[in-house]
């Protein structure tokens, strides 16, 4: 099954929906993954991909939670050689290779950091080892191998640092991915080869039998409707929700999650000279300058958080702590008024003995909680692949006969194949299409081999050639796509994740706005008055977060971020 036949399987539009629903209550799956975020997207392909029937539910929105909120890296993880995790630093550098050149090469791009040297001597041999480790456990195989400079290579690279603050540095390489549109990727991919993928569906309740879980109730949040989904076994893979769904199946945990909250800012790419990333080592953890198309995300904070977790709030103090640190070695330093986005996300943290949450281990645990459900937590989003396929080891003890082996390091994402031969043609498809081919190489690095049906509804109606206004990097095209098989439901769906509008301009969104709604509704049906209460609610939720982001604490910044509305408001307590 492979090009516009894979593609077609994974339309997540108003009919698949609807259908979907109709299977959730008709069928009996081998497995239910609950949460889709990445870990619970790679969950679901892998156990599609070994033959099995698969639901995967999630109460918001596809990656909605830590999976749309990270540094955007796929990464080895340079700082846990220090903590001596080699076991963890191999795994995450195998993965970011296979992601790179197999997996998902449309989306997933090498990245290039320099790693600044303020001490003489002692500093260059000691980072140096570790660059030399780092390569040799696989960090430099389709990237270039970690290379020294002096201060005036360095400068030449990053002329943007003060002169002062290195006398040194060393360049090395780490992949970079959208994690959001990764995560929507991962998860249709799964419905491409057969499972049912409904967000937007809210699990409220187990089903026991004797003393065995043999499925979930769930609810859908849209319009109240609920039904019963029959399963021989469900994956709990909610990230810092698990505990909540613990407790909501009546049973004890393995394990218990703890939240660390990291924020991010965004900010201008001409705000910062260099040519390269910028990681910089902090007193509690490691500060990262990133490319992003034409901004840099600055981040991040690591702080514990037992607050709302739907919407960690970000606040002056945190943003005042990135910016203390990221100027300390800036020339020209970065302000308030140089921030165009801030976003906050939750790590979910496997809770050890030590309380600093950068302490607490990065290793996932699986755990069979009770007869037919297991539950996954801990990990880094670079490892979601051995995570999901861990998951599903530990399910097929529910699982009648021997299952099939993982399979998941061959299988394409969605859009990655052919991808390189198309951006090779990118002149005659931007001939083909009426699009200047810069815009065709963006939309392949989005899309991948999608982009024929992205741009095909632009073929009668030219107005989708044109870019959303105040947005000029996307195309009204795209927003249409993320309704029609993306799976977007609400203005946030497309503005936050399906794009990322809501960071990447100063307005977050809000010039956006009305257009975005006037296309989805012309796919979902909505009335002015539902198309209006959408503006609304957006333009209060960017309100909420900018006046949250001017709070000192978490507990102040939590109660402003709280009072935009739940655009889902049929959602319930504990949420999945």
């Amino acid at each position: 099954m492979t090009g516009d036949g894979l593609s077609s399987g994974a339309e997540l539009g108003p009919a698949q929906r609807a259908a979907a629903w109709e299977r959730l209550g008709s069928e009996e799956f081998d497995v239910v993954v609950i949460g889709a975020g990445v870990v619970g997207a790679g969950a679901a392909l892998d156990a599609v991909t070994r033959g099995l029937s698969v639901a995967l539910v999630e109460a918001r929105d596809i990656a909605s939670g830590t999976s749309s909120r990270s540094s955007k890296l796929f990464h080895g993880g340079l700082r846990y050689l220090e903590m001596f995790e080699f076991g963890l630093v191999r795994e995450a550098l195998r993965e970011r290779e296979l992601m790179l050149t197999k997996v998902c090469p449309h989306l997933a791009k090498p990245v290039s950091f320099l790693y600044p040297l303020s001490k003489h001597v002692i500093e260059r041999p000691y980072v140096g080892s570790g660059l030399i480790l780092y390569d040799t456990m696989g960090g430099a195989r389709s990237v270039p191998r970690h290379r020294h400079l002096t201060r005036a290579g360095a400068l030449r690279l990053v002329p943007g640092l003060r002169k002062d603050a290195l006398v040194g540095g060393i360049r090395y390489y780490d992949g970079q991915v959208d994690d959001a549109r990764h995560t929507l990727a991962v998860a249709r991919t799964a419905a491409a080869y057969g499972a049912v993928v409904r967000p937007s569906t809210q699990v409220v309740s187990f089903v026991k039998e004797a003393d065995r879980v043999a499925g979930v109730r769930v609810r859908d949040v849209e319009n109240g409707q609920e039904t019963t989904v029959r399963a021989k076994v469900v994956i709990n893979s909610t990230g810092v929700w698990t505990d909540e769904l613990q407790r909501l199946s009546g049973g004890r945990g393995r394990f218990k999650v703890r939240a660390s909250k990291g924020v991010h800012l965004v900010v201008a790419r001409d705000k910062i000279a260099s040519e390269s990333g910028i990681i910089l080592k902090t007193e509690k953890s490691v500060l990262f300058v990133i490319p992003w198309k034409n901004h840099w995300i600055i981040g991040t904070t690591d702080t514990d958080w037992d607050l709302d977790l739907a919407h960690p709030a970000a606040t002056k103090a945190d943003i005042d702590y990135i910016l203390e640190h990221v100027n300390s070695v800036l020339a020209v330093p970065v302000t308030h008024d140089d921030i165009e986005g801030v976003y906050a996300g939750l790590r979910p943290l496997l809770a050890g003995e030590s309380e600093q949450s950068s302490k607490l281990s990065r290793e996932h645990a699986v755990a069979r909680v009770s007869p037919g459900l297991v539950g996954i937590a801990g990990g880094k989003y670079t490892t979601y692949r051995v995570m999901g396929a861990d998951a599903v080891d530990a399910a097929a003890e529910d699982l009648p006969g021997r299952i099939n082996p993982s399979c998941t390091e061959d299988v394409p994402l969605l859009g990655a194949e052919g991808y390189q031969a198309l951006v090779n043609q990118a002149d005659r498809l931007g001939a083909q299409y009426g699009v200047h081919p810069y815009r065709i190489r963006h939309l392949l690095d989005r899309y991948g081999s999608e982009i024929h049906e992205v741009l095909r509804p632009a073929l009668e109606d030219r107005q989708l050639l044109q870019p959303l206004p105040g947005a000029p990097d996307y195309l009204q095209a795209e927003a249409l796509f993320a309704v029609t098989h993306e799976g977007a439901l609400h203005l946030d769906d497309v503005l936050a994740r399906r794009t990322r509008i809501s960071i990447e301009y100063a307005h977050r969104g809000t010039e956006t706005a009305p257009r975005v709604a006037e296309i989805m509704a012309g796919v979902l049906g909505w009335s002015d008055a539902e198309r209006a209460d959408e503006l609304a609610a957006y333009v209060a939720r960017v309100e909420a977060e900018r006046r949250s982001q001017t709070e000192p604490d978490d507990l102040s910044a939590d109660e402003v971020r709280l009072q935009a509305p739940e655009i889902r408001d049929l959602l319930v307590s504990p949420v999945a």
